[in-house]
């Protein structure tokens, strides 16, 4: 895999983040970690867009489906695929309602997610 991949993560618990660069990373996948969403947004660049954003629906004063619908809404950033994630198991539909190309629930497991990160990347 090419070490230009990038997969952006954002969510609220370091913990959970950090377990995810790891496992990313092991994987041969380069990491951006964001703990708000409003510094996600404002470090995306449509010159360098990341392979695929995963992010945490519930987030702390900020809910993941309106950033999903921010992305959705930018022209330059429309075709970048999102996949959130939330312990809120019956919110699927809402999150794909927002836009987002996938849904993961929380507790997830690490092989599977990774496998759908690989689906997204080009």
């Amino acid at each position: 895999m090419s070490t230009s991949t990038q997969i952006l993560v954002l969510d609220d618990s370091p913990a959970i983040v950090d377990s995810i660069e790891m496992m990313m990373e092991l994987e041969g996948l380069t990491v951006s970690k964001f703990y708000k969403g409003s510094d996600m947004l404002n470090a995306l660049n449509p010159e360098a867009k990341p392979d695929v954003i995963l992010m945490d629906m519930w987030l702390s004063g900020e809910d993941g489906r309106d950033i999903c619908r921010t992305i959705r809404a930018d022209e330059s950033l429309r075709d970048i695929p999102v996949v959130i994630m939330s312990a809120s198991r019956g919110l699927e539909q809402s999150a794909l309602d927002a836009g987002a190309n996938d849904f993961i629930a929380k507790p997830f497991d690490m092989e599977d997610m990774i496998s759908r990160m690989r689906s997204y990347i080009k």
